[in-house]
């Protein structure tokens, strides 16, 4: 199956200090990414979607900086897995801050990639007050 690659920045008035438990932890995820996020004894999240599971582990992280996520596909070998990262820059000049979102996925429609980030994203602002 093909995977397609989307990319966007979204700038967040917040610290990346504060912002990094909420792209970091399953409590923190599940606040405004998903309806809800666990995770096992494995270490393996489960992202809930619309009463469906969905299953990834945390393949890359540095602390106040960034996460990355690997889905798990139990059905079959991938060798080619769908993944999401969540970046926080600072612009040095402006002091900003700006989640650098990365969706490596099935989704080929762009702009309904960027509708559905751009609404995620305002529910971490709105959670974070940003």
């Amino acid at each position: 199956m093909a995977r397609y690659l989307y990319t966007a920045d979204f700038e967040i008035n917040a610290s990346k200090k504060m912002l990094y438990p909420y792209i970091y932890t399953a409590s923190g995820l599940a606040q405004w990414m998903a309806d809800d996020v666990t995770i096992d004894e494995d270490k393996v999240f489960n992202f809930i979607w619309d009463d469906e599971d969905h299953r990834a582990r945390l393949i890359s992280h540095r602390t106040n900086s960034y996460v990355k996520f690997e889905f798990i596909r139990e059905d079959e070998e991938e060798d080619d897995p769908a993944f999401f990262e969540l970046k926080l820059d600072m612009n040095e000049l402006t002091q900003s801050v700006f989640l650098k979102v990365t969706d490596y996925s099935d989704m080929d429609d762009l702009e309904e990639l960027h509708d559905l980030w751009s609404g995620l994203i305002d529910n971490l602002k709105e959670t974070v007050g940003g």
